[in-house]
């Protein structure tokens, strides 16, 4: 008997423990049937009800928009910090058999260099015409991880166990360099004229939930980051504040053009990829990948996860506020067609994956379509489809929009609709 109750608790445990969400009762909602009735807030509409029908009171809307996710969804950011420095701690130039010139910067929070730093890797594209556009996006396992060159210093910082990139400890070696590299094809993206940057998202805060007791939470506790606060900065407000501080440094590079960075992230950095577009208006063009609830999905379609299984699965990534709303998205005061819109009139693009039911590709796509009228206050045309488009058929240009084949995942797919997507925007 004793035995057999070990064969039915120690896989329930095991189950707790990996995925602490096991033992919820809510229903995971895979069909459309099953989606509640809902209304959306207006983003055109102040929250007194007076309609905004100018880009001048667009801005104001757009401030209180913000406000609104600082205070019940992200979390307030502090501001740019006033003695940053910038360190180029390596350079190799014609590196990746002679396709560009690699460069490690170290970002610190002060001039003496003594808090912690974020480490940014850049790739400038050797034979282009400098100025180059870019892409700047955060990455999961050490910048190591994106490309195999042993010129890239492998991150001392807690990374997540991972068996495909030799992950373990929570400590990366050599057998994680290039573990990465499909999701990151540095050459063609090179080849394509591009600069490529990126950093590791456990510089900026490691990704589990230890009371903020690490990263850049530390560095900004008492005035920006109590934690104690419910619209404190979690981790995914610190990671997009993270992303702004590697553009504060990209704008002072002769070698990338500024004014041409295109800003993407995956998953639940395609969240925070979103959020720093929102709040930073520098980026150019806003890229969001699979990035799901909290990030390009609405939330009160409660498909797939919800904010109750996200905050309950990860308590650490948005602000204790957004805690009252689990199994009430209905009386949140935000929802995510209105973070779409705050990157008006900019160019954005959301990108899903057909079998990736839990981010809700349909979800991500209406949230584009929800925040049309923003676009068009701007004189920009908003997606040139009524429904989720045909698979692997990108659609749209001041708003696009692609349903892909496929899982959860970045893809080389992915990353020629980027590159066109950007060949658009920046060449004029």
């Amino acid at each position: 008997m004793r035995y057999f109750l070990y064969a039915i608790c120690i896989p329930v445990i095991l189950m707790l423990i990996v995925y602490p969400g096991f033992c919820q009762n809510e229903e995971v909602i895979y069909d459309e049937a099953e989606v509640p009735e809902y209304n959306l807030p207006d983003p055109l509409s102040f929250s007194d009800g007076t309609k905004v029908d100018s880009e001048k009171e667009w801005q104001k809307r757009r401030t209180e928009i913000l406000e609104l996710f600082q205070e019940y969804v992200y979390g307030k950011m502090p501001g740019k910090p006033e003695n940053m420095s910038f360190k180029v701690t390596k350079e190799v130039p014609y590196a990746l058999d002679s396709l560009a010139t690699l460069k490690e910067i170290r970002i610190s929070f002060n001039e003496e260099q003594t808090s912690p730093s974020l480490n940014l890797l850049l790739f400038i594209p050797e034979e282009k015409e400098k100025p180059v556009p870019a892409f700047l996006g955060l990455n999961f396992r050490g910048n190591q991880s994106v490309h195999p060159s042993e010129h890239i210093t492998i991150t001392d910082q807690w990374v997540s166990n991972d068996e495909n990139c030799n992950i373990t400890n929570n400590t990366a070696g050599d057998g994680s360099r290039g573990c990465r590299q499909p999701r990151y094809p540095v050459e063609r993206i090179l080849d394509r004229g591009y600069a490529f940057a990126t950093m590791y998202y456990g510089d900026i805060d490691p990704d589990f939930d230890d009371g903020f007791k690490n990263g850049i939470h530390q560095l900004f506790a008492e005035k920006y980051m109590n934690m104690q606060e419910g619209d404190n900065c979690a981790s995914i407000g610190a990671w997009a504040y993270g992303l702004s501080r590697a553009m504060d440094y990209l704008e002072k590079s002769s070698f990338v053009d500024d004014e041409r960075v295109a800003l993407f992230g995956h998953s639940r950095l395609g969240k925070a990829a979103l959020w720093a577009g929102a709040c930073d208006t520098r980026f150019d063009i806003v890229i969001s990948n699979c990035s799901g609830c909290g990030g390009a999905a609405l939330s009160r379609r409660r498909f797939g996860e919800t904010v109750e299984r996200i905050n309950d699965n990860f308590p650490h990534w948005f602000n204790e506020n957004f805690k009252d709303y689990n199994d009430a998205e209905a009386q949140l005061p935000v929802d995510q067609h209105e973070l779409i819109a705050l990157m008006a009139p900019r160019p954005v693009f959301v990108a899903s994956a057909e079998e990736d039911l839990w981010a809700d590709p349909k979800g991500e796509f209406l949230s584009l379509k929800h925040a049309e009228p923003v676009y068009r206050l701007f004189g920009k045309n908003g997606l040139p489809v009524e429904s989720v488009p045909v698979i692997n058929r990108p659609v749209g240009y001041n708003m696009g929009y692609v349903i892909r084949n496929g899982e959860h995942d970045i893809t080389n797919y992915n990353w020629e609709i980027y590159l066109d997507y950007a060949d658009k925007h920046f060449s004029k």
